[in-house]
């Protein structure tokens, strides 16, 4: 080797012993850091510590080799001049050291082990973030939530260029409900707003962990119809299945958040049509209760339509809500029948005409011959299935002036109005069977 060259090489690595090591890890803290995002050359750490508006929590710690103790020499970016002074010399000999209640900046350590004197650098940043939310304006459709946020900016010296870069802090907020997310975006329009009282969440948190919320409560001015109903017993030996006119309907209010109601008991569909197809078609309402948990009898057979609307007034404004019932209420049309064997030892102790949804009923029962055996009339029904149970005085308990009837053939004619307000007359003939 050329001895020039060989001289060159050894000036060369004398120089670096000479050097301190610049950018050495020796600077811990108590915060998870990011790198700096210098132009060139070796990056730092930057530590963000988060807190109260003011408050100094920042703390680093600068550590020896293993096994090694010395002296620390700790220094501070000086931004106008573009150099480091003097912050404090820890003498005490140990292994590591810790410098605590640091404000916002640039702080560098020197420590001198017998490897040789080594440099490290950090940032610190006493980071806060402070929130406020209120609901900016809310109707009977929605409402919207107004949230804002006060937090520093952090900037940081690149120090390869002495140029200012701004440390990103990726803030993302939250508006939630008892836990639940319903919106990242600060300015938010609920839509359908909420029957009850809300305490509504904002929060803001930065990529450092920084975070901050604040509360508002949305006083509820709206309302959500509902119901329910449930038919009145008809008795014992209902059609099951069926329902007969007159039917009396309970219906139970559960709307949420009302303070008045309105029911809308309409006309039947059936007599709608007619009126529509007739012209004389005015009005499909058939009546407006004004309560909370109606009772209503339908008198007439056909199918029915209720609507619910519910009303929430907060001082000047008056919010409603409509719920349909969620299918027709079905009023059967009246028909008349009867059995065609009467068998009082073993299948039917009485033999009864079954009428159904009818305003008045007569029926008679006779012997082939037209004599006859028992007549029973009523021109105001109240709505039952007729049995022996139900209405003893309507059925032929088979028995005439007392006495057994002979086994043969018998008839039967009914007839009356149906609360559908059809005419009806039906007839027939049943064959009486006894064992003896």
């Amino acid at each position: 080797m050329n001895r020039y060259k060989f001289q060159g090489i050894f000036l060369f690595f004398s120089c670096l012993t000479l050097i301190p090591i610049v950018g050495f890890t020796q600077i811990t803290s108590t915060v998870t850091g990011v790198p700096t995002e210098y132009s060139s050359g070796a990056q730092d750490n930057i530590y963000v510590f988060c807190g109260e508006k003011g408050e100094l929590n920042a703390s680093l710690t600068a550590s020896y080799p293993q096994g090694e103790t010395g002296n620390f020499e700790w220094l501070k970016y000086n931004s106008t001049t573009g150099t480091f002074d003097a912050y404090s010399s820890d003498q005490s000999g140990n292994q590591t050291s810790t410098i605590s209640n640091l404000a916002d900046g640039c702080y560098r350590v020197k420590i001198t082990p017998a490897s040789g004197a080594k440099i490290s650098t950090a940032w610190v940043f006493n980071n806060y973030m402070k929130a406020s939310a209120e609901i900016s304006y809310s109707d009977c459709y929605s409402l919207t939530l107004n949230g804002t946020f006060e937090s520093q900016t952090l900037t940081y010296t690149d120090l390869s260029t002495g140029q200012s870069k701004e440390l990103a802090k990726d803030v993302a907020v939250e508006w939630s409900v008892a836990g639940s997310s319903v919106s990242h975006v600060m300015t938010s329009i609920i839509d359908d707003p909420p029957t009850k009282n809300t305490t509504y969440t904002f929060m803001v948190t930065d990529r450092f962990g920084c975070t901050a919320q604040a509360n508002v409560e949305y006083i509820s001015i709206v309302t959500k119809a509902s119901f329910t109903y449930t038919l009145k017993d008809q008795g014992k030996g209902s059609n099951s299945g069926k329902i007969e006119a007159p039917a009396t309907f309970t219906f139970t209010n559960t709307s949420e958040n009302a303070s008045s109601y309105e029911w809308y008991f309409f006309k039947p569909l059936e007599l709608i049509k007619e009126e529509i197809d007739a012209g004389t078609f005015k009005d499909s309402i058939q009546d407006i209760i004004y309560s909370e948990n109606p009772v209503y009898t339908y008198e007439a057979s056909g199918n029915y339509l209720v609507k619910l609307i519910t009303k929430k007034t907060t001082g000047s404004t008056t919010c409603t809500d409509t719920y349909y019932i969620d299918d027709y209420i079905k009023v059967d049309t009246s028909f008349i029948d009867a059995p065609n064997l009467f068998m009082p030892e073993k299948l039917n102790s009485s033999f009864a005409v079954m009428f159904f949804s009818m305003k008045s009923v007569k029926i008679t029962i006779a012997d082939r011959w037209g004599k006859v055996l028992h007549v029973w009339e009523n021109n105001n029904l109240q709505g039952f299935y007729n049995t022996a149970e139900t209405v003893p005085q309507s059925v032929w308990d088979g028995k005439v002036g007392g006495k057994y009837a002979t086994p043969g053939v018998y008839f039967w004619v009914a007839e009356g109005i149906g609360c559908d307000g059809v005419r009806r007359k039906e007839n027939g003939f049943f064959h009486l069977f006894r064992d003896k």
